[in-house]
């Protein structure tokens, strides 16, 4: 852009915010922001929520094979699968701050470098993480699981490999789309990949009966279709301005993206953690196999529901790197307000929803009358993180658009490990209120990481973040 069309858009910045300062056109610009969000943010509901139904219906497969079946393909999700999960998704997350602010600033061929230094990144992660898998059973015997309930989620976790990398593959490539406003793309292939894992499902587990094993292979099957129909779509032109095809360009200034990379990595690992780390914690309650039956439950309408928030960071993300890319500060914090607005008032939608049907919605994952019981107890605390949770993923958003990952890394340690867990802890054994006390606790520390980050937020100098992107920009191009 030219230094006149610049100027320009600056003061075309500057006026819409003082139109805004004196009460003028308000209800209008909150129109066109409310517009621009839901362009990225309404196919990125529809995708997320597509993408995770195929890990639902997989576990509702298992769910109706047994009881043993259930808590094991939980496990194995939750806790060697769900950590990998984490890890590579906020490590790919990076690339909504960088393609993101790159977008906004109209440096568009950066974002196929980054995609690409993306995926070399993941991918030595995802080698590096492979022990997980290898080790399963006895990581999750000396994290305390039952010994047959360890072993089966072992098995089951070495059929995950190839899902393992399709992580790397899938994530980049999702975002590269996604900060390029292209997110209707990512949702037609969420949705034709999800007809294909209903018929391989069907096929596996119900017609050729291969059982647990069966359940596990459908989502390698599914998530690599969604990987390649995504990557057929790019190179075969459709990104001409994003993608120039396959450059040496992605091997400089990997060490400044791998550091990025990890700030992001930790922080949404951490937060995606830390409540699979509540059902591993129910596993060494009495009758634990009934209890995280009934959690596995809860956390799953949970992560169906979270995906519309998660939706909400996605977009916030990209509309306030692409605000910051552009130089406008203002704009990104009146893009914030208008998602953490939109947002809440969804997630109380859910919370309802989640009460009046306390003693019904178990009934899609299984049929027994104990774990039925045990989910309806559960309810309260299923609709309060609901809630809670329609807040805090879109100040994340905030975060991974403006580049705070390494700050909000700390925060979440500090929230999650040193006050929720710990609380959880002292009131699920020390006050024997077993996994009520557990969750309630742990909804304890994401209330503090929600108020810490809405601190941050609404002190931030939106002026000076503009100028942070602005500088990373110019490093990057350093790079080259």
């Amino acid at each position: 852009m030219e230094k006149g069309e610049e100027r320009v858009a600056l003061l075309n910045g500057e006026r819409k915010e003082l139109e805004l300062e004196r009460g003028v056109g308000l209800g209008r610009r909150v129109w066109e922001e409310s517009k621009q969000l839901w362009r990225i943010v309404a196919p990125a509901i529809f995708s997320r929520v597509v993408t995770y139904s195929m890990n639902v219906i997989t576990q509702a497969f298992a769910g109706h094979l047994g009881e043993l079946e259930l808590a094991s393909i939980s496990i194995a999700n939750t806790v060697v699968v769900g950590f990998n999960f984490g890890l590579m998704l906020g490590m790919a997350s990076a690339l909504e701050t960088l393609c993101g602010q790159a977008f906004g600033a109209k440096k568009y061929h950066m974002l196929g470098v980054y995609m690409q230094r993306s995926w070399i990144v993941l991918f030595l992660c995802a080698v590096v993480l492979l022990p997980m898998y290898f080790f399963a059973t006895p990581i999750l015997r000396l994290l305390g699981q039952p010994p047959e309930l360890a072993a089966q989620a072992g098995d089951v976790s070495m059929w995950l490999i190839p899902l393992h990398f399709s992580f790397a593959f899938l994530f980049p490539l999702q975002r590269f789309l996604q900060c390029q406003l292209k997110n209707a793309v990512n949702a037609v292939i969420s949705a034709v990949a999800l007809v294909v894992h209903v018929f391989v499902t069907w096929l596996f587990v119900s017609r050729m009966q291969l059982g647990l094993v069966g359940t596990a292979a459908t989502l390698n099957f599914s998530w690599w279709v969604a990987a390649f129909l995504q990557f057929a779509y790019v190179a075969c032109g459709g990104c001409p301005d994003t993608w120039k095809g396959f450059s040496l360009e992605a091997f400089a200034g990997l060490w400044e993206f791998l550091k990025l990379s990890a700030a992001s990595g930790v922080m949404l690992c951490l937060e995606n953690w830390y409540y699979r780390i509540l059902i591993l914690l129910t596993g060494n309650l009495k009758n634990a196999e009934i209890a995280v039956d009934a959690l596995s439950v809860c956390m799953s309408i949970n992560g169906w529901e979270l995906m519309i928030p998660l939706a909400f960071f996605a977009g916030t993300g990209v509309r306030v790197a692409n605000e910051l890319g552009a130089g406008n500060g203002k704009g990104a914090r009146f893009a914030t307000i208008v998602s953490v607005v939109t947002s809440i008032i969804i997630g109380l939608f859910f919370c309802v929803l989640i009460m009046s049907l306390h003693d019904k919605f178990a009934l899609i994952f299984t049929s027994s009358e104990v774990v039925l019981e045990a989910v309806d107890k559960l309810s309260i605390l299923l609709a309060f993180t609901i809630l809670l949770n329609s807040i805090q993923p879109v100040l994340s958003g905030v975060a991974v658009g403006s580049g705070w990952q390494a700050l909000v890394a700390y925060v979440n340690i500090g929230s999650y490990y040193l006050i929720g867990i710990p609380l959880g802890v002292l009131m699920g054994w020390l006050f024997h209120l077993g996994v009520l006390g557990i969750w309630a606790g742990m909804i304890g520390g994401t209330a503090v990481q929600t108020l810490i980050l809405a601190y941050l937020t609404i002190r931030c100098d939106w002026d000076k973040e503009a100028m942070k992107a602005s500088t990373r920009m110019e490093k990057q191009a350093e790079l080259k």
